[in-house]
């Protein structure tokens, strides 16, 4: 199944404070520009192997990386800048988000506080693949990067309630995680209902109906954790944070073997072997029977669970070794961040730390290698 994966990194001066990428955008073209100034994406193409994805992500990330260290700037792994508000990180000039912040509401500003992980699986059984990337959606705790906000620790998982909770309260369809699909027809209509109340939401603010069906339409106006990207085409997982390389790399090897399994065994969700309890799973997912997958209600009630305690939460553990994850093998840098309150000065080694981990990471990899 081929993979594929883009991940979003803050970019730093030797100071620690967010600055523009500038030429870093030039090292390669799958290096793009964010829809914020101090933020790339770092993009691979489709890999048929773990082992090519890896070597294409860590070899891209490492020219980034050097490139960055050439011109005094760091890129940083973590889901927010921890300290920065939203007006301390501009817009870049995109007639789309300023449609949507128009359209969502002031609460849109804290999307733009948030960078994280995007993993990409080639469509073939596409309603096992939705439903499983939906059941694993509290996995994205396995590599959390960042409690902070403004400099408050608020949750254990910021990033996903800032951009679920927070930027897309007003607006769940566009944003909050989905329930299960019988079919991609299925799918589609919810994505076309969804988009009809965007369009109404639109229009009740001023926006001309021309102007916005040129900038949006039914799968551009989804911003979930679990997609379906019709241009590429792929199934598209986005729950978790940015991370160190290696923490993404091992997730989303974790991540595809799931997936691969639905996509070969299909899945099943509740039955008389998996009621609604989350740590019914374990037992009845044995090898090559159909994947069981808890009740979409326990998904929601987990994936809270994790925003706010991450998988220092007993039933987070429970649900995600049910699905087949090993979550004493993970060791997210949020688990490495102070629980008090950050000052800007703070903010800025801690940024800097981060960039250095990074850095480590890649290395320790290289000699490896």
């Amino acid at each position: 199944m081929n993979t594929s994966l883009e991940v979003e990194y803050w970019v730093v001066d030797t100071d620690g404070d967010l600055v523009p990428p500038d030429s870093l955008l030039d090292v390669s073209d799958q290096v793009d520009p964010e829809f914020v100034e101090p933020m790339l994406e770092i993009k691979t193409t489709p890999c048929r192997s773990m082992a090519d994805l890896r070597e294409e992500f860590r070899g891209r990330i490492s020219r980034v990386v050097d490139a960055a260290r050439e011109q005094d700037k760091r890129l940083v792994p973590l889901a927010t800048p921890l300290s920065a508000t939203p007006a301390d990180i501009p817009y870049r000039e995109k007639e789309s988000t300023d449609l949507q912040r128009r359209i969502v509401g002031p609460a849109f500003d804290d999307a733009r506080v948030c960078a994280g992980t995007h993993i990409h699986f080639e469509q073939s059984n596409v309603a096992d693949q939705l439903n499983a990337l939906t059941a694993i959606d509290p996995a994205f705790s396995l590599v959390t990067s960042a409690a902070h906000h403004r400099g408050e620790r608020i949750l254990e998982c910021a990033r996903p309630y800032l951009y679920r909770r927070s930027c897309y309260a007003a607006c769940p369809e566009q944003g909050q995680l989905q329930p299960y699909v019988d079919s991609v027809g299925e799918w589609e209509q919810r994505l076309e209902d969804d988009f009809d109340s965007f369009r109404e939401r639109a229009l009740e603010r001023g926006v001309d109906p021309e102007t916005l069906e040129s900038e949006f339409g039914p799968y551009e106006a989804a911003w979930n954790p679990v997609r379906l990207r019709k241009a590429m085409p792929t199934v598209e997982w986005r729950s978790p944070d940015a991370a160190l390389p290696s923490q993404v790399l091992q997730l989303a090897a974790a991540v595809r073997s799931i997936v691969v399994r639905a996509d070969d065994c299909g899945t099943v969700v509740g039955g008389p072997d998996s009621p609604s309890r989350s740590d019914a799973i374990i037992d009845s997912n044995a090898a090559g029977e159909p994947l069981t997958l808890p009740e979409f209600e326990t998904v929601e009630s987990v994936t809270d669970t994790a925003i706010r305690d991450g998988i220092e939460d007993p039933a987070v553990r429970d649900y995600l070794r049910g699905l087949g994850f090993t979550p004493a093998e993970y060791d997210p840098l949020v688990d490495r961040m102070p629980d008090d309150r950050l000052s800007e000065r703070h903010a800025k080694r801690l940024r800097l730390r981060a960039a250095d981990r990074l850095e480590a990471d890649l290395e320790q990899r290289r000699v490896r290698a």
